[in-house]
């Protein structure tokens, strides 16, 4: 049994529930060959190209794109997707945006595996735009597309047999074997070995309805936060270091390491006085999520970003209720230095009955988890299973079993200060994602987020 302890805020307790790690933005996913698209005979999209390392060997795939509206009606960027043909040498490949002009945050880039490969191409790099790109007028164009594309061990990559390829290609020329869409269908470009890969279809809602989100925000003011039912804590109360939650603890990066290329981080900092102390949290503000697949693909770290190390801090995921009579918790909570009298590097996972009378069950998986990790709940017939990774680490059943319907969140926080001196720590979250009425292994789960990021999906909830 863990010393796991309720998470205290005025009108409600909070832990936490899930955790994920999931697939890193080196992911490489399989999709099915479906019909190939048809083509309009006068395109409204034209993708230009060029390269900045024309040589056939070089230390990474340089594709620079812009795209063209050559329509007469505008384009919403977020419906366009691009693809970038290739073979991959040997090993997984890692996407980085060096720099966009509608900004490396409004990007993501996925690495995705031909179903149908050729002798050209049995890989793909596809682009897609968050809701921050805009909109493309006619006859305008996105303006530079700067994008890297490298082996992860960074051995020298050869492009001599890659589709997309042209060693000419040094200024913007339109380039038809790289391919766009707009919704999914083909508009521009030959697609390798007359076949299509795709287009991709939007992965197949569970009945109950599902939510997924990759947290493509510009910061914790974005209207879309809102709108996506998010909110950053900025209230009084606990866990931890009393009334020090801050809207400012909450950011949206990029992270080359992150499936998508870009993270939700939540700093947690301190001095070692209550004064000089931030904490950071956000929930969805409706709650709704009650039985169902529950996971999240998140970062967790054994030491601070900055300063000594030594501090009980909790990183965690997890669901919760207002403290009343059905109250309801399950939680996910990484204490990587340990904290209520346990031991470093536990995880505990917990289905709480009651916070005030503290009756909970849990157990506390002992092992640094430094680095990405997926962690999956399900909630169904009766049962909590808690999985890590893929591997089951815990399970309740009986009274200890949601009662109502929950909200998701995510927070790191400080459990006392004991020592003095400033420091930092960062947990980072790539995406969340909920099935209702479902119990979903976790390889459905991944294999269903990497549908959503081949798709170009950065958001969608359909749970009533």
């Amino acid at each position: 049994m863990g010393h796991v302890r309720p998470h205290v805020r005025p009108g409600r307790k909070h832990t936490a529930l899930l955790a994920a790690a999931a697939v890193a933005c080196a992911a490489t996913v399989l999709l099915p060959t479906l019909p190939k698209a048809q083509a309009s005979t006068a395109p409204p999209l034209t993708v230009d190209y060029k390269t900045s390392t024309a040589s056939a060997t070089a230390s990474e795939i340089d594709p620079f794109l812009e795209v063209l509206n050559t329509g007469t009606s505008p384009v919403d960027l977020s419906t366009v997707t691009l693809r970038y043909y290739f073979t991959a040498d040997n090993g997984p490949y890692t996407f980085q945006c060096a720099w966009a002009t509608p900004g490396c945050a409004n990007l993501t880039g996925t690495v995705v595996a031909m179903a149908n490969p050729t002798a050209t191409a049995d890989h793909y790099l596809q682009i897609s735009f968050g809701h921050g790109a805009g909109t493309l007028q006619p006859g305008a164009n996105s303006g530079d597309l700067q994008l890297r594309l490298h082996r992860t061990d960074w051995q020298s990559v050869n492009q001599a047999n890659d589709y997309s390829f042209s060693p000419d290609s040094t200024s913007y020329t339109p380039r038809n074997q790289v391919t766009g869409y707009v919704n999914g269908n083909l508009v521009w470009g030959d697609e390798p070995g007359g076949s299509s890969p795709s287009p991709t279809p939007t992965p197949t809602p569970t009945p109950g309805g599902t939510m997924f989100d990759d947290f493509s925000y510009t910061g914790p003011s974005d209207p879309d936060l809102a709108a996506h039912d998010w909110k950053v804590r900025t209230g009084a109360g606990g866990p931890g270091v009393q009334n020090t939650w801050s809207a400012g603890a909450i950011s949206f990066p990029a992270d080359a390491t992150a499936q998508g290329g870009h993270v939700m981080d939540l700093a947690a900092t301190t001095d070692g006085t209550t004064a000089g102390t931030t904490q950071a949290e956000i929930d969805t503000v409706q709650q709704k999520f009650f039985e169902g697949t529950y996971a999240a693909r998140v970062y967790f770290n054994d030491k601070p970003t900055t300063g000594t190390n030594g501090d009980h801090v909790n990183e965690t995921f997890y669901a919760i209720t207002p403290d009343n009579s059905l109250y309801s918790e399950d939680d996910f909570e990484y204490l990587p230095n340990g904290g209520w009298g346990g031991p470093a590097n536990s995880m505990y996972t917990t289905t709480w009955y009651s916070a005030d009378a503290m009756d909970r069950v849990t157990t506390d998986t002992i092992g640094s988890l430094q680095g990405w990790h997926t962690l999956v709940a399900t909630v169904a017939a009766g049962t909590v299973t808690y999985y890590i990774d893929g591997k089951q680490a815990f399970s309740s059943t009986g009274k200890y079993y949601p009662r109502q319907p929950m909200t998701i969140d995510f927070n790191e926080w400080f459990i006392d200060l004991p020592f003095t001196g400033a420091r930092s720590w960062d947990e980072k979250v790539n995406w969340v994602y909920f099935a209702k009425g479902v119990a979903q292994t976790p390889a459905t789960v991944e294999g269903t987020v990497n549908g959503y990021y081949a798709a170009g999906t950065h958001f969608t909830d359909t749970v009533q």
